[in-house]
Protein backbone atom coordinates (compact mmCIF):
# COMPACT_ATOMS: atom_id res chain seq x y z
CA UNK A 1 0.00 0.00 0.00
CA UNK A 2 1.93 3.31 -1.08
CA UNK A 3 1.16 6.20 1.41
CA UNK A 4 2.49 8.89 3.71
CA UNK A 5 4.93 7.35 5.72
CA UNK A 6 4.68 6.96 9.34
CA UNK A 7 6.79 9.23 11.12
CA UNK A 8 8.55 7.07 13.36
CA UNK A 9 10.26 5.67 9.81
CA UNK A 10 10.73 8.49 8.24
CA UNK A 11 13.22 9.69 10.62
CA UNK A 12 15.69 6.83 10.41
CA UNK A 13 14.96 7.11 6.49
CA UNK A 14 15.83 10.32 6.10
CA UNK A 15 19.56 9.88 8.41
CA UNK A 16 19.98 7.32 6.34
CA UNK A 17 19.37 8.86 3.11
CA UNK A 18 21.68 11.90 4.50
CA UNK A 19 24.57 9.33 5.64
CA UNK A 20 24.80 7.42 2.10
CA UNK A 21 24.13 10.84 -0.12
CA UNK A 22 25.96 13.33 1.82
CA UNK A 23 29.71 12.08 1.24
CA UNK A 24 29.32 11.98 -2.53
CA UNK A 25 27.94 15.65 -2.33
CA UNK A 26 31.14 16.27 -0.57
CA UNK A 27 33.01 15.03 -3.32
CA UNK A 28 31.06 17.40 -5.87
CA UNK A 29 31.83 20.51 -3.86
CA UNK A 30 35.16 20.04 -3.03
CA UNK A 31 35.92 18.53 -6.85
CA UNK A 32 38.28 21.11 -9.03
CA UNK A 33 35.67 22.10 -11.09
CA UNK A 34 37.76 24.46 -12.76
CA UNK A 35 40.85 22.40 -13.75
CA UNK A 36 38.53 19.22 -14.66
CA UNK A 37 39.62 19.53 -18.10
CA UNK A 38 43.49 19.82 -17.15
CA UNK A 39 43.11 16.88 -14.43
CA UNK A 40 42.02 14.60 -16.85
CA UNK A 41 44.19 15.14 -19.17
CA UNK A 42 46.97 14.44 -16.76
CA UNK A 43 49.24 11.24 -17.47
CA UNK A 44 48.69 10.02 -14.37
CA UNK A 45 45.04 9.92 -14.99
CA UNK A 46 45.05 8.53 -18.57
CA UNK A 47 46.90 5.79 -17.79
CA UNK A 48 45.22 5.06 -14.81
CA UNK A 49 41.49 5.44 -16.53
CA UNK A 50 43.07 3.59 -19.44
CA UNK A 51 43.92 0.48 -18.03
CA UNK A 52 41.55 0.20 -15.70
CA UNK A 53 38.62 0.29 -19.37
CA UNK A 54 40.81 -2.50 -20.55
CA UNK A 55 41.58 -4.64 -17.75
CA UNK A 56 37.92 -4.35 -16.52
CA UNK A 57 36.39 -5.46 -20.16
CA UNK A 58 38.98 -8.16 -20.61
CA UNK A 59 38.11 -9.39 -17.14
CA UNK A 60 34.21 -9.39 -18.09
CA UNK A 61 34.73 -11.08 -21.43
CA UNK A 62 37.01 -13.48 -18.87
CA UNK A 63 33.62 -14.22 -16.80
CA UNK A 64 30.85 -13.90 -19.40
CA UNK A 65 33.20 -17.31 -21.09
CA UNK A 66 32.94 -19.28 -18.15
CA UNK A 67 30.39 -17.83 -16.03
CA UNK A 68 27.37 -17.96 -18.57
CA UNK A 69 28.27 -22.09 -18.49
CA UNK A 70 28.23 -21.75 -14.83
CA UNK A 71 25.11 -20.30 -14.24
CA UNK A 72 23.44 -22.66 -16.70
CA UNK A 73 24.64 -25.63 -14.43
CA UNK A 74 23.78 -24.18 -11.17
CA UNK A 75 20.20 -23.30 -13.16
CA UNK A 76 19.14 -26.36 -15.37
CA UNK A 77 21.81 -29.00 -14.26
CA UNK A 78 21.77 -31.31 -11.39
CA UNK A 79 25.53 -31.87 -10.17
CA UNK A 80 26.64 -33.48 -6.93
CA UNK A 81 26.98 -31.11 -4.29
CA UNK A 82 25.38 -28.04 -6.31
CA UNK A 83 24.47 -26.44 -2.80
CA UNK A 84 28.28 -26.45 -2.24
CA UNK A 85 29.14 -25.31 -5.46
CA UNK A 86 26.21 -22.31 -5.57
CA UNK A 87 28.07 -21.76 -1.98
CA UNK A 88 31.34 -21.84 -3.62
CA UNK A 89 30.88 -19.09 -6.04
CA UNK A 90 29.13 -16.77 -4.38
CA UNK A 91 31.97 -16.85 -1.94
CA UNK A 92 34.20 -13.65 -3.38
CA UNK A 93 30.62 -12.04 -2.88
CA UNK A 94 31.48 -11.81 1.05
CA UNK A 95 35.12 -12.82 1.03
CA UNK A 96 37.40 -9.23 2.00
CA UNK A 97 39.26 -8.81 -1.64
CA UNK A 98 42.24 -8.92 0.06
CA UNK A 99 42.11 -12.36 1.06
CA UNK A 100 41.21 -12.84 -3.08
CA UNK A 101 44.26 -11.59 -3.63
CA UNK A 102 46.27 -13.47 -1.14
CA UNK A 103 44.38 -16.92 -2.42
CA UNK A 104 45.51 -15.91 -5.70
CA UNK A 105 49.15 -15.63 -4.82
CA UNK A 106 49.41 -18.95 -3.01
CA UNK A 107 47.85 -20.70 -5.98
CA UNK A 108 48.86 -18.38 -9.20
CA UNK A 109 51.90 -17.34 -7.63
CA UNK A 110 55.76 -18.23 -9.07
CA UNK A 111 55.46 -20.82 -6.09
CA UNK A 112 51.81 -21.47 -5.90
CA UNK A 113 49.90 -24.65 -6.46
CA UNK A 114 49.86 -24.00 -9.98
CA UNK A 115 51.65 -21.29 -10.21
CA UNK A 116 54.93 -22.44 -10.07
CA UNK A 117 54.07 -25.17 -12.83
CA UNK A 118 52.65 -22.37 -15.47
CA UNK A 119 56.33 -20.74 -14.78
CA UNK A 120 58.79 -23.69 -14.35
CA UNK A 121 57.03 -25.29 -17.79
CA UNK A 122 55.83 -22.17 -19.77
CA UNK A 123 57.52 -19.03 -17.95
CA UNK A 124 54.55 -17.59 -17.45
CA UNK A 125 53.93 -15.08 -13.78
CA UNK A 126 50.68 -13.67 -13.55
CA UNK A 127 51.74 -12.01 -9.75
CA UNK A 128 52.67 -8.04 -10.96
CA UNK A 129 51.40 -7.98 -14.13
CA UNK A 130 48.47 -6.81 -16.11
CA UNK A 131 47.24 -9.76 -16.56
CA UNK A 132 47.41 -10.31 -12.82
CA UNK A 133 45.08 -7.53 -12.74
CA UNK A 134 42.70 -8.80 -15.24
CA UNK A 135 42.75 -12.45 -12.96
CA UNK A 136 42.13 -10.46 -10.04
CA UNK A 137 39.19 -8.92 -11.01
CA UNK A 138 37.60 -11.81 -12.36
CA UNK A 139 37.85 -13.49 -9.71
CA UNK A 140 35.71 -10.48 -7.26
CA UNK A 141 33.20 -10.16 -10.44
CA UNK A 142 31.96 -13.41 -11.83
CA UNK A 143 29.81 -13.88 -8.90
CA UNK A 144 27.73 -11.17 -9.87
CA UNK A 145 27.03 -12.44 -13.46
CA UNK A 146 26.58 -15.82 -12.07
CA UNK A 147 23.89 -14.81 -10.25
CA UNK A 148 21.90 -12.86 -12.67
CA UNK A 149 22.29 -15.27 -15.45
CA UNK A 150 20.95 -18.10 -13.16
CA UNK A 151 18.03 -16.30 -12.08
CA UNK A 152 17.37 -15.18 -16.03
CA UNK A 153 17.71 -19.03 -16.88
CA UNK A 154 15.41 -20.35 -14.07
CA UNK A 155 12.67 -17.23 -14.73
CA UNK A 156 12.82 -18.47 -18.89
CA UNK A 157 9.85 -20.28 -20.52
CA UNK A 158 11.15 -23.75 -20.69
CA UNK A 159 8.21 -24.10 -23.37
CA UNK A 160 10.26 -22.79 -26.17
CA UNK A 161 13.38 -24.81 -25.56
CA UNK A 162 10.84 -27.38 -25.32
CA UNK A 163 9.40 -26.54 -28.45
CA UNK A 164 12.62 -26.55 -30.71
CA UNK A 165 14.17 -29.93 -29.06
CA UNK A 166 11.16 -31.47 -30.40
CA UNK A 167 11.36 -30.09 -34.00
CA UNK A 168 14.83 -31.67 -34.29
CA UNK A 169 17.57 -28.87 -32.57
CA UNK A 170 20.70 -30.42 -31.05
CA UNK A 171 21.23 -29.19 -27.38
CA UNK A 172 23.77 -26.38 -28.22
CA UNK A 173 21.20 -25.41 -31.29
CA UNK A 174 18.53 -25.00 -28.58
CA UNK A 175 20.93 -22.93 -26.07
CA UNK A 176 22.41 -20.73 -28.68
CA UNK A 177 19.40 -19.92 -31.03
CA UNK A 178 16.50 -20.18 -28.12
CA UNK A 179 17.96 -20.17 -24.71
CA UNK A 180 20.90 -17.59 -25.44
CA UNK A 181 17.89 -15.32 -26.95
CA UNK A 182 15.45 -15.82 -24.04
CA UNK A 183 18.27 -14.55 -20.92
CA UNK A 184 19.74 -12.28 -22.89
CA UNK A 185 18.93 -9.59 -21.18
CA UNK A 186 19.72 -11.41 -17.69
CA UNK A 187 23.38 -11.54 -19.42
CA UNK A 188 23.62 -8.29 -20.38
CA UNK A 189 22.71 -6.92 -17.05
CA UNK A 190 24.97 -9.63 -15.15
CA UNK A 191 27.80 -8.28 -17.67
CA UNK A 192 27.36 -4.64 -16.97
CA UNK A 193 27.36 -5.32 -13.01
CA UNK A 194 30.47 -7.96 -13.88
CA UNK A 195 32.54 -4.79 -15.43
CA UNK A 196 31.38 -1.92 -12.96
CA UNK A 197 32.43 -4.17 -10.38
CA UNK A 198 35.87 -5.35 -11.80
CA UNK A 199 36.62 -1.63 -12.52
CA UNK A 200 36.56 -0.54 -8.96
CA UNK A 201 38.43 -3.52 -7.70
CA UNK A 202 41.15 -2.76 -5.12
CA UNK A 203 41.72 -5.15 -2.04
CA UNK A 204 42.53 -8.00 -4.60
CA UNK A 205 44.40 -6.40 -7.58
CA UNK A 206 46.88 -4.20 -5.20
CA UNK A 207 47.84 -7.81 -3.06
CA UNK A 208 47.95 -10.04 -6.33
CA UNK A 209 49.12 -7.41 -8.96
CA UNK A 210 50.53 -4.45 -7.31
CA UNK A 211 50.79 -1.17 -7.99
CA UNK A 212 53.21 -0.13 -10.57
CA UNK A 213 51.79 2.60 -13.15
CA UNK A 214 51.31 1.46 -16.48
CA UNK A 215 51.10 -1.96 -15.74
CA UNK A 216 48.82 -2.62 -12.41
CA UNK A 217 47.67 0.76 -11.51
CA UNK A 218 44.13 1.38 -12.01
CA UNK A 219 42.07 4.16 -11.05
CA UNK A 220 41.26 2.87 -7.52
CA UNK A 221 44.57 1.90 -7.16
CA UNK A 222 45.63 5.65 -8.43
CA UNK A 223 43.30 7.46 -6.28
CA UNK A 224 44.40 5.52 -2.93
CA UNK A 225 48.60 6.37 -4.28
CA UNK A 226 47.14 10.22 -5.54
CA UNK A 227 45.10 11.00 -1.90
CA UNK A 228 48.60 10.83 -0.37
CA UNK A 229 50.45 13.31 -2.93
CA UNK A 230 47.91 15.04 -4.89
CA UNK A 231 44.33 14.92 -3.13
CA UNK A 232 42.90 17.35 -6.04
CA UNK A 233 43.92 14.59 -9.01
CA UNK A 234 41.90 11.98 -6.35
CA UNK A 235 38.75 13.50 -6.42
CA UNK A 236 38.66 13.65 -10.20
CA UNK A 237 39.98 10.07 -10.70
CA UNK A 238 37.09 9.35 -7.52
CA UNK A 239 34.53 11.45 -9.66
CA UNK A 240 35.26 9.22 -12.79
CA UNK A 241 34.12 6.25 -10.97
CA UNK A 242 31.42 7.96 -9.35
CA UNK A 243 30.20 8.70 -13.03
CA UNK A 244 30.46 4.84 -14.21
CA UNK A 245 28.23 3.77 -11.03
CA UNK A 246 25.57 5.78 -11.77
CA UNK A 247 25.65 5.07 -15.42
CA UNK A 248 25.57 1.44 -14.49
CA UNK A 249 22.51 1.90 -12.02
CA UNK A 250 20.98 4.08 -14.51
CA UNK A 251 21.11 1.34 -17.18
CA UNK A 252 20.22 -1.55 -14.54
CA UNK A 253 16.93 0.61 -13.55
CA UNK A 254 14.57 -1.57 -15.21
CA UNK A 255 16.02 -4.50 -13.41
CA UNK A 256 15.29 -3.41 -10.04
CA UNK A 257 12.02 -5.40 -8.81
CA UNK A 258 8.84 -3.14 -8.83
CA UNK A 259 10.99 -0.16 -9.70
CA UNK A 260 9.30 2.21 -11.54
Amino acid sequence: MRGRMPWPLAVPAGAGLVFLVLPLLGLLVRAPWAEMGERLAEPLVLEALRLSLVTATLATAICLLFGVPLAWLLARGNPPGRRLIRALVTVPLVLPPVVGGVALLLVLGRNGLAGRWLYEAFGISFPFTTAGVVLAEAFVAMPFLVISVEGALRAADLRYEEAAATLGASRWRVFTRVTLPLVAPGVSAGAVLCWARALGEFGATITFAGNFPGRTQTMPLAVYLALETDPEAAIVLSLVLLAVSVLVLASLRDRWAGTP
